[in-house]
């Protein structure tokens, strides 16, 4: 099969660092094992009743975290938008991470791999992590949840915490709301975070079969069921214009964005959401690092528990986001 570079024109692929990393015959075997049961189940997911999503959602919210490493856990209100807290947001001293979760703008944080995450990375920077529980569809539509991490992030700044101190993120339907965000920062005029690293994000909801990479890696991307995912599409967007950018985050301005750690995987079909991203982020002067790692799935940095390779990707984060702290 032909390398993700030698598929794409030179100008994309010259846009990317590609991570050469030895993936283990352990990380192997449950990128099989994601592909035969998670992927199905994605499917059957996105088509189902909302009713039915309703009882996932709630099942998904009933599991804990396994691992807060040692940070206290609380969910709760911060200004008008509730979720989960790790340590102490009265302490606005230290660093905190806002991490805006994926699911397909369907499902809640998943304790297992967001909350996980998020203790261990706002551990690894001394500080706090928030996660916030945006509305989800297909309740809730576009622009529900991004109104909500608009709130979000202004209820740090009320609470005290310099902008200079706040690191923003999000996964899939989290980066997609992470890169919106920064458009509702710029609009509003105020300070941008410190950085923001968006992880596999969704850039383009108007087309199923673009960019590129989802088709070519449609039958090889372990988790996602990218022709079921038009279901994801009507669920949370609607009727809505899918070229406005804050829906679709590819069509953005990018001019005054913070520096950004953007990352996706070789084997995912939203990889080119990232590339796209990532040369008009650059042709507008971000401050830009974007990598695709190899083999490993959609999302990744979020499997701790499961793919050995991912310490090494979160110990990458970590040094990222101590960096643009410590600068600021």
């Amino acid at each position: 099969m032909p390398t993700p570079q030698a598929l794409l024109p030179a100008p994309l692929a010259a846009s990317v660092v590609y991570r050469p990393l030895p993936i283990s015959g352990r990380s192997r075997f449950f990128i099989w094992l994601l592909k035969v049961l998670l992927k199905p189940w994605m499917s059957r997911l996105v088509r189902s009743s909302d009713e039915k999503i309703a009882r996932i959602q709630l099942r998904l919210s009933h599991m804990r975290c396994p691992d807060k490493h040692g940070l206290p856990l609380d969910y709760t209100v911060v200004g008008t938008v509730p979720g989960h807290v790790f340590g102490d947001l009265s302490d606005t001293g230290k660093p905190v991470l806002l991490w805006l979760h994926g699911g397909a703008f369907i499902l809640p944080a998943a304790p297992v791999a967001h909350l996980e995450m998020v203790a261990d990375l706002a551990a690894q920077i001394g500080g706090h992590g928030f996660l916030p529980d945006y509305r989800l569809a297909p309740r809730n539509k576009f622009p529900a949840a991004l109104d909500d991490c608009e709130r979000a992030y202004k209820a740090l700044l009320d609470l005290g915490f310099p902008a200079q101190r706040i690191v923003v993120g999000g996964d899939s339907a989290g980066g997609n709301l992470t890169l919106g965000l920064l458009q509702r920062i710029r609009k509003q005029g105020w300070p941008m975070p410190a950085c923001t690293v968006p992880v596999s994000p969704a850039t383009e909801m108007g087309r199923i079969h673009a960019p590129p990479s989802r088709t070519w890696k449609r039958k090889a991307d372990p988790i996602l069921p990218i022709a079921a995912l038009q279901r994801v599409d009507e669920m949370y967007a609607g009727e809505w214009d899918a070229s406005d950018p804050e829906l679709s985050p590819l069509y953005a301005d990018c001019s005054g964005f913070p520096p950004m750690y953007l990352l996706a995987s070789d084997n995912e079909v939203l990889m080119d959401d990232s590339i796209l991203f990532a040369r008009r982020a650059k042709a507008a002067g971000v401050d830009l690092r974007c990598e695709i790692w190899p083999l490993l799935p959609h999302a990744f940095p979020l499997f701790g528990m499961m793919f050995p390779e991912v310490r090494e990707v979160r110990t990458e984060m970590v040094g990222y986001m101590r960096q643009y702290i410590a600068a600021s």
